[in-house]
């Protein structure tokens, strides 16, 4: 589990198609599940502020190519403040940047989703875009607009984001229990 705040920007060093390897400050033992663009993968080896990660076919072909840069997170500890929101690091879909625009100190960026991302996004609730804990600032029949503090600007990968990109999107794991409760209910 995972929260969203991202805690930096870590370079890849190296991606073969199955090994991933990270270089950034997040310390992280084999076995540890660390949260890499939103994507939950399990460090195998973890030396030399390095972070090595075995990723499988499943990974490859649900989530975005790794960039030169990606937004790292380790999993929440028992008894640490939950500041975001419920992140899972199971990516639900990939979506495009539709446009990125500079507003006051930050930027509003328009993301076009997939149905399946969509259909759970409401304005003013959760969604993590490259792992990262947004709030939806605004909805239209193609996707969702979020907007981006200084902070996550300079301390993720989101403020590089520009028109085309793709990005890995996690909708509100809440609300996928709730629609899969309702009918029940019923």
């Amino acid at each position: 589990m995972f929260t969203g705040l991202v805690r930096e920007r870590g370079r890849v060093a190296s991606f073969d198609g199955a090994r991933l390897v990270v270089e950034c400050g997040v310390r992280g033992s084999s076995g540890d599940s660390v949260a890499v663009d939103g994507v939950c993968l399990t460090v195998v080896d973890a030396r030399d502020g390095q972070l090595a990660f075995d990723v499988v076919p499943e990974t490859v072909a649900r989530t975005k190519r790794f960039g030169e840069h990606v937004n790292v997170e380790p999993a929440l500890r028992a008894g640490e403040p939950l500041g975001g929101h419920y992140v899972q690091g199971h990516v639900d879909g990939v979506g495009r940047v539709r446009s990125a625009q500079s507003e006051g100190d930050g930027r509003r960026v328009w993301i076009d989703a997939p149905p399946a991302v969509l259909r759970y996004c409401v304005e003013k609730g959760s969604v993590a875009v490259d792992g990262v804990s947004l709030t939806v600032a605004a909805l239209d029949a193609r996707g969702f607009a979020v907007a981006l503090v200084p902070h996550t600007l300079e301390l993720t990968t989101l403020g590089r984001l520009a028109p085309g990109a793709d990005v890995n999107l996690e909708a509100d794991v809440l609300a996928k229990y709730v629609e899969r409760l309702l009918p029940r209910a019923s």
